[in-house]
């Protein structure tokens, strides 16, 4: 496949994946399935409530997530991947691969320089 620089989609797609949190968040949700959005915050250390907030919403704005409330008090509020989310999943597991192999090319390129 040869794609032309000019019609290149790939900062359209990093603009919806990009970010500390974002990966992770879908990660657990395709992996663990519907969440409330405490298991969320819990399943994701480090994350603000305010931060887990922002990118829910986005990933909402473009169909990936998928937000359901339940008329109740206290406020029942999950959270689930949609089909349309499910696409992103061969995605972020070859970003993994790279990623994992990436590292593995660095250290190797530290232990040459020790060397």
């Amino acid at each position: 496949m040869e794609i032309e620089p000019e019609s290149c989609r790939v900062e359209d797609a990093l603009s919806i994946l990009v970010g500390k949190w974002k990966p992770i968040i879908l990660l657990h949700l395709l992996k663990e399935g519907t969440q409330r959005f405490s298991e969320l915050k819990r399943n994701v250390p480090g994350i603000t409530q305010k931060m887990l907030t922002k990118q829910l919403r986005e990933l909402e704005d473009e169909d990936i997530v998928e937000r359901v409330v339940y008329p109740q008090v206290p406020p029942k509020v999950e959270y689930s991947i949609t089909e349309y989310g499910k696409s992103l999943k061969p995605i972020l597991e070859a970003m993994h691969e790279w990623g994992t192999k990436h590292m593995l090319h660095k250290q190797q390129k530290l232990k040459r320089k020790e060397s």
